[in-house]
């Protein structure tokens, strides 16, 4: 890659949206002048969702789908979801590219290390998004954003596996 390609605003966002090992070329297509925004019209998915509104609203959404309708998820829970939905809040804010509320707050995710004490396989990480899905439509999130944020989250959920 050349050093054009780093040096352009929307590939330095894109690498902060990789929580783990990201290949940036299937975030950024194309050559950097024909450069678009996989997740719309925005400077950054955060920006493109509405902001802290809208994000709160998309955690508070995952939160009461899990605790209605999905069973596998609500038991590795505690049973008062509030700092549960404040830290997933603090970290998409960041992921997202707005404030990275959960760093400074908390420090680095650890998210594999933080999700050990749960046995997570293909069920729980198919239902995780399942759920986040839901409360994406719940929402209001449309694609463009909402076929961006169902790969890179649904990658997000299966790199949370721990169990065959």
């Amino acid at each position: 890659m050349d050093g054009r390609s780093r040096q352009n605003p929307a590939y330095r966002r894109a690498r902060h949206l990789c929580v783990w090992k990201c290949d940036t070329s299937s975030v950024l297509p194309g050559p950097p002048s024909n450069l678009a925004h996989p997740w719309g019209a925005s400077d950054t998915p955060y920006d493109e969702i509405g902001g802290d509104d809208s994000v709160r609203a998309l955690v508070e959404n995952f939160y009461d789908i899990i605790e209605d309708e999905s069973p596998v998820l609500r038991q590795m829970l505690p049973a008062d979801t509030s700092g549960s939905r404040q830290k997933l809040y603090e970290y998409l804010s960041g992921w997202l590219g707005g404030p990275p509320l959960y760093t400074e707050r908390r420090g680095h995710p650890k998210l594999r290390m933080r999700h050990m004490p749960f046995a997570i396989g293909d069920e729980e990480a198919t239902e995780w998004m399942r759920c986040m899905g839901k409360a994406m439509e719940m929402s209001g999130v449309e694609d463009p954003l909402s076929e961006f944020l169902g790969q890179k989250l649904g990658d997000l959920a299966l790199h949370m596996r721990n169990q065959p």
